[in-house]
């Protein structure tokens, strides 16, 4: 019976020894807070709103009139009722918005890249944009 105390008391000094070592080790471990939860938030550049006001001449025309003065779009898009036509040239892009009024579209906003210095539309922009013409849209 001697044999089996001995065994099971060096069973116990193991087992003491072991937890003894294992609080060592944890209590020297070095504590590691997780990352705030507060996401980094970016900021993202957002560019100045274009000028006021609309080209004096081109607000208000139906889309048949438009596409007289500038042919055929390069792209339309439709949201709803609404349309966007853009035009295209090398150094151009305008953008025109039309708006639902009766029975047609009228434009209600253009804009151009390069923007205008007074209004969102460039002059220049959209007499290279105009193959009818020979003078100045407005």
């Amino acid at each position: 019976m001697m044999i089996s105390r001995r065994k099971c008391a060096s069973s116990h000094a193991s087992g003491f020894a072991l937890l003894a070592i294992c609080a060592v080790v944890a209590g020297c471990a070095t504590s590691q807070q997780p990352p705030s939860p507060v996401a980094k938030v970016q900021q993202t550049i957002v560019p100045a709103a274009p000028p006021p006001g609309e080209p004096a001449d081109l607000a208000g025309l139906k889309s048949t009139q438009l596409r007289e003065v500038f042919g055929a779009p390069s792209f339309v898009r439709k949201e709803g009722a609404m349309e966007l036509w853009r035009y295209d040239t090398t150094g151009c892009k305008a953008f025109f918005f039309l708006y639902p009024y009766g029975q047609s579209l009228l434009v209600r906003h253009v804009e151009t890249l390069p923007r205008g210095s007074t209004s969102a539309a460039d002059q220049t922009c959209l007499n290279s944009l105009h193959p009818k013409a020979q003078t100045p849209v407005s």
